[in-house]
This record gives structure tokens, C-alpha cells and sequence, in this order.
């Protein structure tokens, strides 16, 4: 099979979507391998909390799953780095990379190539910082990089001075960076209209819970993960938690849980909007026709 016209497939979208399941059958159709781009799926242990369903690739080779150490904390940098390496080794193998996932800000990374470096911390530039409220913090770090990605980084204190920590070191830096490897993406977007979407969300929190998801959570505390470090990874994770700790009884754990699962999609597509208006080209897919046929169409339109 020949790679010159494009040379990476991606399938993204809202969660409990279904990309996963599209993916493996694009994998089998193209001979690819797929990466995950998931923020939460990098985590050894997160399973049912983080929708690994591992038991879909099957066969398929899959990357970028079960690479982190549960409370440790994987950022986005990381992941660029690690999904082109994945991306030059299945290319070594003459398979296709078929990038999968909803995490809008590692997709993003990878797509429009961010030029990220790893950045030190520096005790001089914290002991500045620390003179400054966090309205101030706020107004220096969109100074210096009026773009932000990441809203939580304007919201967290810890987190704005990072994010300041590591803008000043990119800008230091960027003419030192090597350039990236060329990508050639066809992008494609898996969409379900609001109400039937919901109702997967629901239908899927249902059998996570009924695999054992709250078990999972007390696991991972009981292993050594502490509880703030849980809320940290949010959603099922935090709420559980809280429902663990007894700060929720059941009822409202998963009322709550279902109606943030629903917030979260509604922020996936909107990130994806974003992408969209600044020059990302997806090809949508619906959801409750024939998004397999769709895709199968357009790659053969396109070429690979």
C-alpha cells in the first residue's frame, strides 16, 4: 500500500461517539494502527473510568494506552512528542497511523503543529510571580501568549504560573526547535444529533458502572493515589470520588455524572468548532447513517 498522498487518517469527536470501534474497522480496511488521543487513556489502571475498550482493537496494534503511572501527570507537550515518534515507527513498519480520540487539545497539538518544548522550572521567575494577584497573572500570561488553549491555566494559580513559566521558555527557545515531520492529515469528524448522543452517554455510564467503575476508583485510591489527586482527573473520576468519600450518595453521583459527561461533549465540539475556524479541515460523519461506508468513500476519493 502506498502512504504519498496521505499519510495520517484521524477520527475524532464527542465522547461515547463510537470512534474507537470506527477506527479498528478503518485499521483492518487500510492496514493501520491506531493512537489514541486521549488525555485520560495514557494512565495505567483508568479503564472503565476513561472508556478504554480495549477489548475492540481485537487484532489491531494499538498506541499511546496504559503508558503513565496513575497520579502522575502526562501534559500535552508529552504527547506530541510520543504520538509522532508512534507515528515515524508505524510508518517504519509501512502501516497507516490512524489517530483517534476526543481530546480536542492533543489533537490540535499534532494537526496545527504547536511548537512545544519541555520547560524547566525557574525559581527566580516563581519568586517574581508571586508579588502578583491572580488578576495580574492572568493579564501577563495573555501578554505574552494572548492564545490559550487551556482555560483552566487562567484559572488555577499554580497553573498560570506554569503556563507563564513555559511561554517565556518557548519563546527563548523557538528558533532552537527542529522542525516537525510532515503530516499529511484526512480528518474526519464522527457527530450524533443531541438527544441520541445523550442517550448513548447515558446508556454507556450505565455499563461502565455496572462493570465496576466505583471499584476501580477505590482501587486506585487504595493503591496509593490520594483523593485530590483523583478529583484532579475529573469527571468520573472526581464525582466517584466524592460519592466514595460520602460527600454524594449514589443517586445524585450518577445524575450529577451524566449531566457533566453531556457538558464535556458539548465543550469536545466546541473545541472542535475552533479547530475547524482556524483552518483544520474535517470531513463529518453521521453518527446513525453509515459512517464507515462514508469514510471508506472519501479515502478511496482521496487517495492514500
Amino acid at each position: 500500500m502506498s502512504h504519498t498522498e496521505c499519510n495520517l487518517l484521524v477520527i475524532l469527536g464527542a465522547t461515547a461517539g463510537g470512534k474507537t470501534g470506527l477506527a479498528v474497522k478503518a485499521a483492518r480496511r487500510f492496514d493501520g494502527e491506531v493512537i489514541s488521543a486521549d488525555s485520560r487513556q495514557v494512565y495505567r489502571g483508568m479503564d472503565l473510568g476513561t472508556g478504554k475498550d480495549l477489548a475492540e482493537y481485537g487484532e489491531i496494534r494499538h498506541h499511546l494506552i496504559d503508558i503513565a503511572e496513575p497520579g502522575s501527570e502526562y501534559n500535552v507537550f508529552q504527547f506530541q512528542r510520543d504520538c509522532l515518534a508512534a507515528i515515524e515507527e508505524i510508518r517504519a513498519r509501512r502501516k497507516l497511523s490512524i489517530l483517534c480520540g476526543g481530546t480536542g487539545l492533543y489533537l490540535d497539538a499534532v494537526l496545527r503543529g504547536y511548537r512545544l518544548i519541555e520547560v524547566a522550572e525557574n525559581p527566580q521567575l516563581r519568586a517574581e510571580l508571586a508579588t502578583l494577584n491572580d488578576g495580574q497573572l492572568r493579564q501577563y500570561l495573555l501578554k505574552i501568549k494572548p492564545e490559550q488553549h487551556n482555560r483552566t491555566d487562567l484559572e488555577e494559580r499554580e497553573r498560570l504560573i506554569r503556563a507563564i513559566e513555559i511561554a517565556l521558555g518557548e519563546q527563548s527557545a523557538a528558533e532552537l526547535l527542529p522542525p516537525l515531520p510532515e503530516i499529511r492529515p484526512l480528518i474526519f469528524g464522527l457527530r450524533w444529533p443531541r438527544e441520541i448522543l445523550r442517550r448513548r452517554i447515558a446508556e454507556r455510564l450505565q455499563q461502565r458502572l455496572a462493570a465496576g467503575m466505583i471499584d476501580e476508583v477505590q482501587h486506585l485510591h487504595d493503591s496509593g493515589v490520594p483523593w485530590g489527586k483523583l478529583e484532579f482527573y475529573g469527571l468520573e473520576y472526581r464525582l466517584i470520588a466524592q460519592y466514595l468519600q460520602e460527600k454524594l450518595n449514589r443517586n445524585d453521583m450518577v445524575q450529577k455524572l451524566r449531566s457533566a459527561i453531556g457538558q464535556f461533549a458539548k465543550r469536545q465540539e466546541t473545541f472542535f468548532r475552533r479547530m475547524e475556524k482556524q483552518g483544520v479541515e474535517i470531513h463529518w460523519l453521521e453518527g446513525q447513517k453509515d459512517p464507515f461506508g462514508e469514510l471508506c468513500r472519501l479515502v478511496e476519493k482521496v487517495g492514500l
